[in-house]
């Protein structure tokens, strides 16, 4: 896979191609140049856009997720930042609201500004059990380490199978490591009941990608860390003194 540089492989249709049967079914819609220009300046209204919106529901019908809901991000990010990704995690039900936050979303815009958008991407939303969610970091080809998620709070039902768990995605590591580039990424997975990895995104290494419970990029990646959670919340016992 050495054909691969960091600028095209970290792109949602070519990670996508590459791990088909574990990214979920993708649509993807090229946009032109003006449609582009019109997602760069937040543009919500007008005949332009009523005309992406009419792409956009061809796009979406090739089927809907749960309760007919989609995820629809760029192919380079997703809108993250929007409050529709905070209180529904993204999903839409219409291709208006999906160029809606699209374009409501910085980060999407300040993408498409830079020249860094080519593509929308749809696909089935399916609500995704949060302890399920895991960073897998990896350096020179090698999986070396893996962090939870979500750090809103310690998940205790992890802590009894942390080493099942490892071992679930060190196993899958090994069976798409050779279709990878040997460089370093970073890539976000979900195990569902029956243990089976999904894809969720593929990210590069360092810059704006988040290290989580790593703490940091910048460490000696020579040793397997394995899998990292949220500490359990830590208990004080006996008399404690306080003073103001």
């Amino acid at each position: 896979m050495s054909e691969w540089c960091s600028s095209d492989f970290f792109r949602t249709p070519n990670w996508a191609l590459v791990l088909g049967e574990y990214a979920g079914a993708k649509t993807f819609l090229r946009l032109s140049q003006e449609e582009l220009d019109l997602l760069a300046g937040g543009v919500t209204r007008g005949r332009e856009v009523r005309q992406i919106i009419r792409r956009l529901k061809l796009a979406m019908r090739s089927g809907a997720g749960a309760l007919g809901n989609f995820f629809v991000s760029t192919d380079v990010c997703s809108p993250t930042d929007t409050k529709r990704f905070a209180v529904k995690r993204g999903a839409v039900h219409s291709a208006e609201s999906a160029w809606f936050f699209l374009a409501a979303s910085e980060k999407v815009r300040r993408a498409a500004r830079k020249g860094r958008v080519e593509f929308l991407c749809i696909a089935p939303f399916f609500k995704i059990d949060r302890t399920r969610e895991f960073r897998l970091f990896i350096h020179e080809g090698k999986l070396k380490a893996m962090s939870q998620y979500n750090l809103d709070r310690h998940f205790r039902r992890l802590e009894g199978i942390k080493d099942e768990l490892w071992e679930t995605a060190a196993d899958w590591f090994d069976l798409v490591a050779a279709r990878l580039p040997r460089e370093n990424m970073v890539i976000d997975i979900f195990l569902d009941s029956d243990d089976k990895v999904g894809v969720i995104d593929v990210n590069p290494w360092g810059g704006p990608t988040d290290p989580l419970l790593l703490k940091s990029f910048d460490r000696d990646w020579s040793e397997v860390i394995g899998l990292v959670l949220m500490p359990s919340p830590t208990e004080i016992s006996g008399d404690v003194a306080v003073s103001f």
